[in-house]
């Protein structure tokens, strides 16, 4: 059936039994017989005839959809299957959310290498926009990332695991013993920002519109140089309970709040269902695993 499929689909594509019949490399008597066993196999009429031409029915409509979907499926399946068996080293590029905490993930790369010698392993860290651009343009296979966006059918989004946003404030700012503080609290404070030029736009965008800041941002190139501006009383930083690094002893870390709701972070792994394969697969399964 999957060759009459393809037979139909041509045919409806083309709007033509002749044109085809060229396409796909066969009689046009033999596309025609081809459709009437397709139709009689499915006991439903696909295409209304009239005169030479012809209309696709609602159920052909349906048809024609869902067949390309399936085919696209079934060829898919047999790249990956040529994939498992072929003699040369397969690449497997994944990007990883840097500033999060390395222990799942060296964890899964030690498995997965383990159980995959055949699999070389490209590791690429960046922050959020960063990864998202690689994984659009091809340039890597999965990404682990954070969510900061609404969900797209385009890829798979596999829930790993999730953190509570803290707020890192000098004690010379609030030395009392609150536990959470509301992000409307802070406008008057300047709010550091780890970021280079190209992401400062785009970073405050996202810290605006979805955490809720109004402050005015200050810009440090890295962590260090935002653990000194927290410590010298310059502002304040939103980190996540998984990347607590700060001493706690100069810096106050609570839980950060929107309008009495705990504000929390999401993070998936990400890629293309078009580029969806038993390696990629595996590694975001060794990846979920690690979280539970």
């Amino acid at each position: 059936m999957f060759q009459q499929m393809q037979y139909f689909i041509a045919i409806v594509k083309n709007h033509s039994f002749t044109q085809a019949a060229v396409e796909c490399n066969i009689s046009q008597s033999a596309i025609s017989q081809q459709m009437k066993e397709l139709e009689s196999n499915l006991g439903v009429q696909l295409l209304e005839r009239k005169g030479r031409s012809f209309e696709v029915t609602k159920a052909g409509q349906y048809f024609y959809t869902h067949s390309q979907d399936i085919l696209e499926d079934v060829n898919q399946l047999v790249d990956n299957t040529v994939k498992l068996v072929k003699d040369e080293q397969v690449e497997l590029k994944v990007g990883y959310l840097k500033n999060f905490g390395t222990t799942e993930f060296l964890k899964t790369v030690s498995k997965f290498s383990k159980d995959f010698p055949q699999v070389k392993i490209k590791i690429t860290s960046g922050n959020h926009e960063e990864l998202f651009e690689l994984l659009k343009s091809g340039q890597i296979d999965l990404n682990f990332s954070d969510q900061r966006r609404a969900l797209s059918n385009t890829y798979v989004n596999e829930f790993l695991t999730n953190s509570k946003f803290m707020l890192a404030i000098s004690r010379n700012n609030f030395s009392d013993d609150r536990t959470a503080m509301e992000i409307s609290e802070l406008a008057d404070i300047p709010c550091i920002l780890i970021a280079d030029n190209d992401q400062k736009k785009t970073d405050e965008e996202y810290f605006r519109e979805i955490l809720g800041v109004r402050s005015d941002f200050i810009l440090a190139k890295n962590y260090d140089e935002a653990q000194v501006l927290v410590a010298s009383n310059q502002g304040y930083m939103i980190i996540n309970d998984r990347t607590q690094q700060l001493n706690t002893d100069i810096v106050k870390t609570v839980d950060l709040m929107n309008n009495k709701q705990l504000m929390i972070q999401n993070y998936y792994a990400y890629w293309k269902i078009d580029n969806s394969g038993y390696y990629i697969e595996s590694f975001a399964d060794m990846l979920k695993n690690s979280f539970a």
